[in-house]
């Protein structure tokens, strides 16, 4: 009997990329949407078909014989949300959404309110899904790497402030897991890594697997606003700032259990993370 496809909706993402991996390695088949299949650099057995979710046409071919779907949203409006949940249900029996944590509570940012509408709209749909609701990706770190590979010092504010930032191989395996295996429909997943680092910690945690000096820089949040408008809409650099002073006057994060219940293997640490990544913090390595 053929098994059917699992479609990976974000597979040249660092999650997504995760998940089409450990599906082949499991021999089982994936496709994948990429709006640029031909960059799209997976596992030579994984079918890249072209579109986005932006294209409701492209998404409805992709699905074609499809079982179950990984979905990453890489769209910053929640409008599509509706559409596209009934868009994959039409097709689909299974569904694992790359969520976030932030949509727990009553906080109104434009990463819990993207997250939420999107949630909402699967939910009332017939498909048998799975939140994965992370707290923090060990990824982000890798704003960082610019200023580590030319002086170690990483400026930023809120550096006291605790995450527990997780591998996306460790949220790909629980991804898999309910892909794959019975006993996770309607579940909402808390997930994070090992331990409750500060950001102070996890530049120096960079610095000991590298093997450089690395030290974290306070500044005023203006300041630090302006470093991740470098990189990211200011809408989420705002929510991000945000996050972080709530929980510099809260309880610490703290770490879960969650990816070892699911998987049977513990998350991996930080320090595992930086050196599966290390070429990108040192110079050295490039």
């Amino acid at each position: 009997m053929t098994t059917a496809p699992t479609l990976v909706i974000g597979a040249t993402g660092n999650v997504g990329r995760q998940v089409a991996v450990q599906l082949t390695e499991r021999e089982l088949p994936v496709r994948a949407l990429a709006r640029r299949p031909e960059k799209a650099n997976l596992p030579a057995s994984v079918e890249v078909v072209p579109g986005d979710l932006s294209d409701v046409d492209s998404l409805r071919a992709a699905l074609r014989g499809v079982d179950s779907v990984f979905l990453m949203w890489p769209l910053m409006s929640r409008d599509p949300a509706e559409a596209i949940a009934d868009t994959i249900a039409g097709s689909a029996r299974r569904l694992v959404l790359l969520s976030s944590a932030a949509v727990r509570g009553d906080s109104d940012d434009a990463i819990s309110r993207v997250h939420r509408a999107v949630e909402e709209a699967i939910e009332h749909t017939s498909l048998e899904w799975t939140f994965l609701r992370p707290h923090g990706f060990a990824t982000n770190t890798l704003g960082w790497a610019s200023q580590i590979r030319e002086s170690g010092v990483v400026r930023g504010a809120y550096g006291s402030v605790y995450s527990t930032l997780i591998h996306e191989a460790d949220l790909a395996a629980v991804a898999v897991t309910a892909l794959t295996s019975d006993g996770h429909v309607g579940a909402k997943y808390d997930l994070t890594g090992a331990a409750a680092l500060t950001q102070v910690e996890q530049v120096r945690v960079i610095g000991e697997v590298i093997g450089r000096e690395t030290r974290w820089e306070e500044v005023p949040r203006e300041v630090a606003r302006e470093l991740l408008l470098q990189r990211i809409p200011a809408e989420y650099a705002d929510a991000m700032l945000d996050a972080f002073a709530h929980l510099a006057s809260s309880e610490p994060d703290r770490p879960t259990s969650t990816v070892e219940e699911v998987t049977g293997v513990p998350a991996r640490t930080f320090a595992q993370w930086v050196a599966d990544h290390a070429a990108e913090f040192d110079p050295a390595a490039r």
